[in-house]
């Protein structure tokens, strides 16, 4: 089975560091991308089209 492509948007650059050891350090993971408001989030998914976002819902800009 192939990972899946996950996009992380976090305002806090430690946090998204620690997301991304977590989901990669699985081998069912890959992070194709890491923003840090809900503007970047929204364009990033229509760019990179990942299969999951992991989303802090209090970002900058569009919070969830």
């Amino acid at each position: 089975m192939k990972p899946w492509r996950v996009l992380i948007a976090d305002d806090h650059e430690v946090v998204r560091c620690g997301v991304r050891a977590l989901l990669e350090g699985t081998g069912k993971f890959v992070v194709c991308g890491e923003v840090g408001t809900g503007r970047e989030a929204v364009a990033a998914v229509a760019e990179l089209k990942p299969d999951m976002v992991v989303m802090d819902i209090a970002v900058p800009e569009l919070n969830g």
